[in-house]
């Protein structure tokens, strides 16, 4: 009988779980929520048959990972970045959803890497530019432009930033290596990969 040494994983699986971890995060999978963190170390992601077709663990690592980039160090040791009970939770995603763009533009893969819950039309309407004051989205005092610009000089300056730049790159490099042999409808066939 042949004994079994390896196993395979997924190639985006082990770049953003390493990613993660690299930012402090470990990673475990649940059927019980969306994504949660505990404020301790621990974020946990739906396992993949309770997410949407179009969600994978690295859509899902870098949307947490810009929660917390925009509710700032403070919030990385509070459930769910202190977000739970918030009355302003729109704002705080809409900031959220503009930094995960910006940070996905880097490589070309802002639609790779989209919002897939309620917020997606909100994340489709946004500018080239989702970090500029002048968004038509945006009333020239929307908050979420402020919390989001903050958060990418957080994602630029901080220890973070080379962890998101090395992560989004190698995504990127499996999208160009993949290019031409993906049907259709899958994500890797998306227009600007």
């Amino acid at each position: 009988m042949r004994k079994i040494e390896r196993t395979y994983a997924d190639p985006l699986t082990l770049i953003w779980t390493h990613a993660a971890a690299q930012m402090g995060m470990r990673i475990e999978r649940s059927a019980e929520v969306n994504a949660s963190w505990d404020g301790a170390g621990v974020l946990t992601i739906g396992t993949p048959e309770t997410l949407d077709p179009d969600d994978c663990l690295a859509q899902m690592v870098l949307h947490e990972a810009c929660h917390a980039l925009c509710e700032g160090p403070a919030s990385w040791r509070q459930l769910d970045w202190g977000l739970q009970n918030n009355p302003s939770k729109k704002v705080h995603e809409h900031a959220c959803l503009r930094l995960q763009a910006a940070l996905a533009d880097q490589v070309g893969m802002r639609d790779f890497f989209a919002a897939t819950t309620v917020f997606r039309a909100y994340y489709d309407q946004l500018p080239a530019q989702p970090l500029a004051a002048n968004d038509p989205l945006a009333a020239d005092d929307d908050p979420a432009i402020a919390m989001a610009q903050a958060a990418w000089d957080r994602a630029q300056d901080g220890p973070w930033g080379a962890v998101l730049r090395d992560a989004l790159e190698r995504t990127a490099q499996i999208a160009r290596a993949l290019k031409g042999v993906t049907p259709d409808d899958s994500l890797w066939s998306l227009k600007g990969l």
